[in-house]
């Protein structure tokens, strides 16, 4: 065990703090772990975790080809949306096919979303804005982009600036492959040892069980991050992406990874990545 606390990565969105709630209001056993929560946009901790910096992270699944040498996924933790997700908002109706050639804000380049859109669209067929994902709505509304690609909770407070959603990429995706769409999970550092990786990841699932089982005052918890939203929307926002899939991926959460990765591999989007590790 590392003298020093664990630095657990992690969003400031209510599916995030809902998750290591238990862990943050120290209402579980840790088995003697200490926890340090650092809280950054998923762009930013996809960037750290290509140096390593944290040991244990949120991370989009499109970055983790690009950091599984440092990191294995633990079974446990996932974002899955499972028949919707991300979406492209616009200041109008248009069809899917006039976002060809258009500026789209987008909120990283290796988070799962544009990775979705690239497979829908074609990798090089829009151009994209990076910008903080929380600022993707205002911008849009304001003229600043053709169209925003937005995560989190903007998938429900879009309507509040007068945008129309142009595609649900998690509705595309299950369309397309029966799968829910993998957006993010949490991945442990190798070099914490096999071992040790085991018996952290069931302290973070114990995080999760706990909120499951506290549902409210997790909710109330997480109501501090949520943006635009009250506690009903909070509650519905958390229920989309904390769930069963969030416990553990299953062996349909763990294909839809596979099948994901691979496309984007395919498609020359991602790195080729052989084998999965999952740490239960």
């Amino acid at each position: 065990m590392p003298p020093e606390p664990l630095l657990l990565g992690h969003s400031p969105d209510p599916d995030d703090a809902f998750m290591f709630y238990g862990l943050a209001a120290e209402r579980i056993d840790t088995r003697g772990w200490q926890f340090e929560h650092v809280l950054q946009d998923i762009q930013t901790l996809n960037d750290r975790a290509t140096r390593a910096e944290l040991h244990i992270t949120a991370v989009s699944i499109h970055a983790y080809p690009h950091v599984a040498r440092h990191y294995a996924l633990t079974a446990c933790g996932s974002s899955m949306g499972d028949g919707y997700g991300p979406m492209v908002v616009a200041r109008g109706a248009c069809r899917v096919e006039a976002l060809r050639g258009k500026t789209i804000a987008v909120p990283g380049m290796t988070t799962t979303a544009i990775l979705a859109l690239k497979l829908l669209l074609g990798a090089d067929a829009f151009k994209p804005l990076v910008i903080p994902f929380d600022e993707i709505l205002r911008c849009v509304e304001q003229g600043g982009a053709d169209a925003g690609l937005i995560i989190h909770e903007g998938q429900l407070t879009f309507g509040n600036h007068g945008l129309e959603c142009v595609v649900d990429l998690g509705a595309w995706w299950k369309r397309e492959t029966g799968l829910p769409l993998p957006l993010g999970g949490n991945a442990i550092r190798r070099d914490l040892g096999p071992a040790n990786m085991r018996e952290i990841t069931a302290v973070l699932r114990e995080s999760i069980q706990y909120g499951l089982a506290h549902r409210d005052e997790a909710v109330r918890h997480a109501l501090r991050y949520a943006r635009d939203m009250g506690a009903d929307l909070a509650d519905r926002f958390v229920g989309m992406y904390v769930n069963d899939w969030t416990l553990d991926y299953g062996e349909t959460g763990r294909r839809a990874i596979e099948l994901l990765l691979r496309r984007g591999a395919e498609a020359g989007i991602v790195p080729a990545i052989g084998a999965i590790d999952f740490i239960d």
